[in-house]
C-alpha cells in the first residue's frame, strides 16, 4: 500500500472511531461532520473523500457496534447451558445488558433511517443477518422438524419480543424499568414463549 493510501486509510479509521465516540456521547442526533473533521484534523469537505456520505459513516459505526454485540452474544452461548431454552435466555439477557451498557450506539442501530430510494448496502445487511444465528441455532435444536423458513420467522419473532421489552424498559421516561427487574422479566418472557412453542409442537 502506498503512503498516500496508508494515510487515507488511517484518516478513515480515525473518522469512524471519532464518529463512534461522538454518537456514544451525544446520540445519533449529535453527530456533526464539522466537529468530526476538526477532531481528526482535516477540512470538513475532506470527510466525503473518506466515506460516501453520512449514511455510510453511520453504517460503518453500526457495523462496529454489531461486531461487539456479536461477541457478547457468543460469550453468552459459550457458557454451555444444559438446554437450548436456557441458552436463549442467556442470549436475551446478554442483548439487554449490551444495550444498557452501550445505549446510544445501540439506539443508533435502530434510529438511523436511509432515504426511501436508497437501499442498504449488502455488507450492512450481512452484518445484521449474522446475528440471527445466535437465536436460530438453539431454536433448531429445540424444533428439529421445522423448516429453515419457519425457524427464521420464529427467530425474528423472538428477537422482536425481546427487543421491544429492552427498548421500552431502557427508555428514560415513565415506562423505564430498573435493569434487574427488566432482566428478570425478559428471562420470564423467553421461557414462557419457548414453553408455549414446545406445547404447540407436541
Amino acid at each position: 500500500m502506498t503512503k498516500p493510501l496508508e494515510r487515507r486509510e488511517k484518516l478513515r479509521s480515525d473518522l469512524i472511531l471519532a464518529a463512534e465516540r461522538m454518537i456514544a456521547d451525544r446520540g445519533l442526533a449529535g453527530l456533526k461532520t464539522r466537529d468530526l473533521a476538526r477532531e481528526i484534523g482535516c477540512a470538513n469537505g475532506a470527510v466525503y473523500n473518506l466515506v460516501a456520505d453520512v449514511d455510510e459513516l453511520i453504517l460503518r459505526v453500526g457495523s462496529r457496534t454489531l461486531l461487539r454485540l456479536d461477541r457478547a452474544l457468543s460469550a453468552a452461548e459459550s457458557a454451555r447451558e444444559p438446554s437450548p431454552q436456557e441458552t436463549l435466555v442467556r442470549i436475551a439477557l446478554a442483548y439487554c445488558d449490551f444495550a444498557a451498557e452501550n445505549l446510544e450506539l445501540w439506539r443508533a442501530l435502530f434510529e438511523h433511517r436511509m432515504a426511501a430510494d436508497k437501499p442498504l448496502p449488502d455488507w450492512s445487511i450481512d452484518d445484521q443477518l449474522q446475528l440471527f444465528r445466535h437465536v436460530y441455532q438453539p431454536l433448531a435444536a429445540l424444533f428439529p422438524k421445522r423448516s429453515r423458513e419457519e425457524l427464521g420467522i420464529t427467530a425474528r419473532s423472538l428477537f422482536s419480543a425481546v427487543h421491544g421489552m429492552v427498548a421500552l424498559g431502557l427508555e428514560q421516561k415513565l415506562v423505564a424499568v430498573p435493569l434487574p427487574a427488566l432482566r428478570k422479566e425478559i428471562a420470564g418472557l423467553v421461557r414462557a414463549m419457548i414453553d408455549g412453542l414446545i406445547a404447540r409442537a407436541a
